[in-house]
């Protein structure tokens, strides 16, 4: 199984999910993040795509949102996973990945994760720093990283990919 993990960071929490779901994947794993990276690959070549992102001022980076509007009909095709990183909890942080996600490919989805996230105020902005110490109450680093819900994510994702047809 060939699987690809396409993502966004911002402030690197994003970027070390990815890099924590890609050791649990099985088969060969590539992770590009759009931030850094163009997408050079044909989505054919893979069995498998999970795409992940973070909230930033109540949406996910804008190359993601390209990203899924430009290969929908190829996503919905495919093994496919999605993952936010938010700090929001609970029900809040489930309308947030509802909101960024398009319909059609959550109902494709064979996992959904929300992973936690994180206030690295070091990496932030002056703006940046504002909202979070508005949303936080605080200007200390926050990290709510779940590596349990990482882990639940790749082993349904592993446990559906041995289904796909050959």
């Amino acid at each position: 199984m060939k699987s690809l993990i396409v993502f966004c960071s911002t402030h690197g929490t994003t970027a070390k999910a990815a890099h924590l779901l890609r050791k649990q994947i099985e088969g060969d794993v590539i992770v590009i993040n759009l931030e850094k990276t163009k997408l050079h690959s044909d989505l054919e070549l893979f069995d498998s795509v999970i795409i992940g992102g973070s909230i930033h001022a109540g949406s996910i980076q804008g190359k993601i949102r390209k990203f899924m509007k430009e290969n929908d009909h190829v996503l919905q095709r495919k093994n496919l996973g999605l993952f936010l990183c938010c700090m929001r909890e609970g029900e809040e942080a489930f309308k947030q990945f509802d909101n960024v996600f398009p319909h059609r490919l959550r109902e494709a989805a064979v996992v959904k994760g929300l992973f936690g996230g994180e206030f690295a105020f070091s990496r932030m902005n002056f703006f940046e720093k504002i909202i979070a110490r508005s949303i936080s109450g605080s200007t200390d680093d926050k990290s709510t990283l779940d590596v349990e819900a990482i882990r639940e994510f790749a082993t349904t994702f592993n446990r559906s990919n041995k289904f796909l047809p050959v």
